[in-house]
């Protein structure tokens, strides 16, 4: 490529052929017939059943299909294409926080899963009207509502990126096209469609990770150069043993705050519980959790390991410094068209499959959201029920409409950043109060309505100026970091580059992996971005226990022990058998005395 300047070489990797159009269009075709299937061809549900059928099939969904549904819509297209990056950019110390997922794991199937798969609920946002009161239930619908039309934005945006990168088709041309199909085959297919279409596109994703990690391999000389190279740049490392709340990624913060984010995401999200609670059994869905948790894991050692690719392949020749990458999530597109550009098809299977992670998550927050709507602002405020007409159409017109105004917001979402931190950042303002919330519930029998929806509105309000104080930080500069080194030496083309080698540290990227922010002092918005949830949930839950102390906390004996944890509900039982034993004791002692 002697004579060539990064245009050029741009332009020639971007071999986007029929062939891969045909990939690319015939699994989003699979995904409008899945769609029609259900929502047209299949047989209709009986009449009282139709809500039970488009928002958790019926509760009689099987343990395989939901546990890829699971895998597929947790593991967006942020993943696919933000944790290459982050793995490129700051090392592999970000995949320590398997020790989160595996602990999140154990928690979830102890405290919280069986509480909400016993009630039989359709949204986790009726617990909390059942166990505080309806305050709660719509502060929590509001917080998920928001949380949601954060992150689905961000979903969309990030495989439009990839498809830019291979195609070098306009952002704003492709995320309408595709999210019109999306929105159709969930709005008329509902629970059933979103589930088997997440099969598919987990196995397309699963796909095109092992063919680019298996082809990429090869090309760079081998395991064994792949893993020389990272080492020798310092990517692979063991965990940071250092108890620092500002350093950006180290054992704590992955495994403690990394356990409190993935609950949130995965033990009380309506995104992730409506599929527990679409199988019959409570069995059932702990054998689904497992099972997602196993896969989860898989996949994000794939991510891992291409991350360590992208710099096998480019550790002469950073891509981000020559602009060869316009964004930073484009590096995993790059390498795919480099290493499979000139087999037809292949290309197309790996935007397929990014695309697919992405169709996964947008249909099912749209999905949930459309179960959040019905369940929590429509019912609750309508003089008389509605009939299976009326709720038919709000539910199919939520999924309209949300998916309508997601694909706007990608407009603000382009502006914004590297993704994968950028979606954890903005979830935890309201994940942290969300899950404080449902832990205040399920742990805390004393805890009342107001002490939740105080504390709930304490910790919003803290996380929102925590997390818009650091991301104006990180955009003005005031925080200034480190990446892993990078070279430019073996380029073979020309290029300007945009900073000096010194400052190789794109400012607009998250903190560092083992440097503080350059600023003296401690400031609570310099806080690693995965204690968020952390101290989201903390806040609430210690303003909502000393507010219910102060205005009276509620009586354990006489609440339902069907809505707290098991644990909880056997310190309950003996609470009510030692009173039980006491009273009979203070009435056998009565009677004797009135006989002597």
């Amino acid at each position: 490529m002697a004579g060539l300047n990064v245009d050029d070489v741009k332009v020639s990797l971007q071999k986007f052929g029929l062939y891969d159009y045909v990939v690319f269009v015939l699994m989003l075709l699979s995904c409008v017939m899945i769609g029609v299937y259900f929502g047209f061809l299949k047989k209709k549900a009986k009449k009282g059943e139709a809500e039970a059928d488009y928002l958790v099939g019926n509760r009689q969904m099987k343990i395989i299909p939901v546990s890829l549904s699971l895998i597929a819509s947790f593991i967006s297209g942020i993943s696919l294409l933000g944790t290459p990056t982050e793995i490129y950019l700051y090392g592999v110390q970000y995949m320590y926080i398997i020790g989160g997922v595996i602990t999140m794991g154990f928690i979830m199937v102890h405290f919280y899963l069986p509480v909400f798969h016993n009630l039989k609920l359709t949204s986790t946002y009726q617990y909390l009207q059942t166990r505080f009161d309806k305050r709660m239930r719509l502060f929590g619908s509001i917080l998920f509502t928001l949380a949601t039309m954060a992150w689905l934005p961000i979903v969309i945006y990030v495989p439009a990126l990839a498809f830019n990168q291979v195609t070098g088709i306009n952002v704003h041309l492709i995320t309408p096209i595709v999210c019109v199909i999306c929105i159709f085959y969930t709005c008329v297919g509902g629970l059933k469609a979103v589930v088997w279409t997440d099969v598919i596109q987990t196995v397309l994703m699963f796909g095109a990770m092992l063919l680019i990690i298996v082809k990429g391999t090869l090309d760079v000389g081998g395991l064994s150069v792949v893993m020389d190279r990272a080492a020798a740049s310092g990517r692979i490392e063991g965990p940071d043993l250092r108890f620092d709340m500002t350093t950006r990624h180290n054992i704590y913060s992955c495994v403690i705050g990394g356990v409190v984010y993935w609950l949130k995401t995965n033990a009380v999200s309506q995104n992730m519980i409506q599929r527990y609670l679409s199988l019959p059994t409570l069995a059932a869905a702990k054998r689904a959790l497992w099972t997602f948790i196993f896969g989860t894991l898989v996949l994000l050692g794939l991510c891992c390991y291409s991350g360590l690719l992208i710099y096998a392949k480019y550790y002469d020749c950073d891509p981000l410094t020559t602009k060869l990458a316009k964004a930073k999530d484009q590096l995993l597109p790059l390498l795919v068209m480099d290493t499979l550009g000139d087999f037809p098809g292949l290309p197309g299977l790996f935007v397929a499959g990014v695309f697919s992670a992405a169709l996964s998550s947008l249909s099912t927050g749209l999905n949930s959201m459309s179960a959040v709507v019905l369940e929590d602002f429509f019912k609750p405020f309508s003089n008389r029920p509605l009939s299976e007409k009326q709720t038919s159409i709000i539910m199919r017109a939520v999924v309209a409409v949300f998916g309508a105004i997601c694909v706007g917001l990608v407009l603000v979402v382009e502006k914004l950043g590297s993704v994968l931190q950028l979606s954890m950042s903005l979830g935890s303002v309201s994940n942290g109060p969300l899950l404080g919330i449902f832990t205040l519930g399920v742990l805390v029998p004393w805890a009342n309505g107001t002490g939740a929806i105080a504390g709930g509105t304490v910790g919003l309000v803290i996380m929102i100026w925590v997390c818009l104080k650091a991301q104006l930080a990180i955009s003005t500069g005031e925080l200034a970091f480190e990446t892993k080194p990078v070279d430019t030496q073996g380029c073979s083309y020309h290029f300007i580059a945009s900073e000096p080698m010194s400052m190789l540290a794109i400012n607009a990227t998250a903190p560092p992996l083992d440097t503080t922010p350059i600023d003296q002092g401690f400031a609570l918005h310099h806080v690693s971005y995965l204690w968020y949830t952390t101290m989201g949930a903390s806040i609430t839950i210690i303003i909502a226990i000393i507010v219910s102390f102060a205005v009276g906390p509620n009586k354990p004996d006489e609440m339902n022990p069907a809505l707290f944890s098991p644990f909880i509900q056997r310190i309950l039982a003996r609470r009510r058998i030692a009173t039980q034993r006491a009273q009979l004791e203070m009435v056998s002692g009565g009677s004797k005395k009135i006989i002597q």
